[in-house]
């Protein structure tokens, strides 16, 4: 019985390696993204002298939302290989943050990076008032807020289960 529960245990560990697939898809998917946001990018450049002041905060908002989401899909491919598949060599890669995230503490990251995206979203709607009735700008807000609430109650359920861990 002793072998046939190594041969499981070790087909289950090697599954883990299937999640490589995914991170390599999120890099695609980043490369994608970063062609998106050049275009975006020349876009507002070409049209720097025609648009207005509030059309160009807003330009500059969606570029802002942009990096945020990339800087999301960065953060879940290092962090999520790092904690489920293997560690990176030390001497390959230099990045500050790299082994301190464990899962828990990615989760409240990536809540937090969600709000963030959120607040800008609602931003941009908030200054395009006038384009929204009042009945989707509250639906807007109360989204918003949801996400707000969920990334607080993740922070405080981490808060818990670290003081029982200690």
């Amino acid at each position: 019985m002793k072998p046939l529960e190594l041969l499981v245990e070790r087909i289950i560990l090697a599954s883990r390696w299937l999640l490589v697939i995914f991170y390599l898809g999120l890099g695609a998917a980043l490369a994608v993204y970063a062609v998106s946001f050049l275009y975006k990018f020349a876009k507002i450049a070409g049209d720097v002298f025609v648009l207005s002041e509030a059309e160009m905060i807003l330009a500059m908002l969606s570029l802002i939302d942009a990096a945020l989401v990339a800087s999301l899909i960065v953060m879940v491919m290092i962090s999520s290989y790092e904690n489920f598949v293997g560690r990176f060599d030390d001497h390959q890669v230099e990045v500050s943050w790299l082994g301190k995230l464990d899962a828990g503490s990615l989760k409240i990251k990536v809540a937090s990076s969600i709000v963030a995206i959120s607040s800008i979203h609602l931003l941009q709607i908030f200054l395009n008032a006038s384009q929204y009735d009042n009945g989707k700008i509250m639906w807007f807000t109360l989204m918003h807020l949801t996400f707000v609430v969920s990334a607080l109650m993740l922070g405080f359920l981490e808060k818990i289960l670290h003081k029982e861990k200690i």
